[in-house]
């Protein structure tokens, strides 16, 4: 098999979440614990530090990865979703896993794949794992996928823990309540392994300090801290609780005897995107008019993202708008302006949903526009009808923003 060839089998294999839903999602971790076995164990030969949260941990695992890479270490880098290529989930110095890598390691291990029934979640899992080792990184910035205590990533003991927020999102697996879901995502916690939590809320702050009480680990608040607003590459009004996530990661870090100059966090900040690759953070995609997408998806991302949104300068706003099937609409749709012109598209997976049902829901909460066959389509009108000094906005779902980056 070639590259595209050995990605769209592991695409082919029992359903992964993102693409299909509640029928990928797995209860337990005894797939990765026999793929890590297999594998000799890779995730012991390397540092960890372990991200979780509802918002932000893609943002807050690169940033990290970033100032370490400045601070001269070997960092590996794990993070899902892609939005382009599959190799972006694995990297080394910023750098994605060769294509020769994953064709071989897939071709290893297949029969033992197949046996197994591994999920392509697990199994990206394990590959992500093998390579670092074999990479013999210095430490490795592993983001959760969804969840947290029976999430594949979570046989790992890190260097520290890191919870960024707590939002409504993914209920059908989490639980329907800030409570439920913060104990799900607590369950990356373990013994004796510090944990930051990005922001300080009342329905969850007990949920993480019991449960740091329970393993004897030491808790902090990022929130809680006075810090410097560090200028960084990733221009999100809502990057400033992410920046004090990292900076108080950074101070825990430093305590446990990493060496992380000053230069090595403001240089870090200011290079995250060269460093690392991140894409999709409030990204520039054009001028006259200004063309803008974000990534958020649920309730808590994107009341930040539509607070900087309005705070820009522009005459007339085109929203270019797709999401999944199961979102919660009645959420977001307070959020969104009123006085914006509509582009409905269903972004190209099977978890999208139609954009004449994403119309006809808008259209009852006086929120107008037409529907479009495609994102590219409706992103092509809005450039279209857009004057100069207009703002299109492109987002609603990851796989929105992938299709047009």
């Amino acid at each position: 098999m070639n590259y595209q060839d050995t990605v769209n089998w592991m695409f082919q294999q029992l359903p992964m979440y993102q693409n299909k839903g509640n029928s990928a999602f797995k209860k337990d971790l005894a797939n990765t614990l026999t793929l890590a076995k297999h594998l000799n164990h890779p995730e012991g030969e390397f540092k960890t530090i372990h991200v979780a949260g509802t918002n932000g941990k893609g943002s807050t695992s690169h940033m990290l990865a970033s100032v370490l890479q400045e601070a001269g270490y070997n960092v590996g880098l794990y993070t899902s979703p892609h939005l382009k290529d599959f190799r972006e989930r694995i990297r080394y110095n910023g750098e994605v896993i060769s294509e020769s890598f994953v064709i071989d390691f897939i071709n290893r291990n297949k029969t033992f794949f197949e046996t197994n029934q591994l999920s392509f979640f697990e199994m990206t899992v394990g590959m992500a794992f093998d390579y670092f080792a074999k990479k013999k990184v210095d430490i490795a910035v592993v983001e959760v996928g969804l969840g947290g205590r029976l999430d594949s990533t979570n046989i790992i003991t890190p260097e520290l823990a890191v919870i960024t927020n707590i939002g409504i999102d993914h209920t059908q697996f989490l639980g329907d309540t800030l409570q439920k879901i913060a104990t799900e995502k607590a369950g990356i916690i373990k013994p004796n392994i510090p944990v930051v939590i990005g922001e300080t809320h009342p329905e969850t702050e007990q949920v993480f300090k019991d449960k740091a009480e329970a393993t004897q680990s030491k808790i902090y608040f990022a929130d809680q801290i006075i810090a410097e607003d560090l200028e960084s590459d990733l221009k999100g009004a809502y990057q400033v609780h992410n920046k004090k996530t990292v900076l108080q990661s950074i101070a825990i870090l430093k305590e446990q005897g990493f060496k992380i100059s000053d230069k090595a966090i403001s240089t870090g900040f200011l290079n995250v995107v060269p460093n690392t690759g991140l894409l999709g953070r409030w990204q520039v995609l054009g001028n006259e008019p200004k063309i803008v997408c974000d990534t958020a998806h649920n309730k808590e991302g994107l009341y930040y993202v539509m607070q900087q949104l309005q705070s820009q300068t522009f005459n007339t706003l085109h929203m270019v708008f797709g999401v999944v099937n199961d979102k919660d609409l009645s959420a977001i749709i307070p959020l969104l302006p009123q006085d914006a012109t509509y582009y409905f598209c269903k972004p190209n997976v099977q978890r999208g949903l139609e954009a004449g049902l994403l119309q006809d829901y808008f259209k009852k909460n006086k929120l107008f526009g037409n529907s479009y066959k495609s994102v590219l389509e409706a992103l092509t009108c809005a450039k279209s009808k857009a004057k100069k000094d207009d703002l299109i906005y492109v987002g609603g779902s990851t796989f929105v923003v992938a299709e047009i980056i």
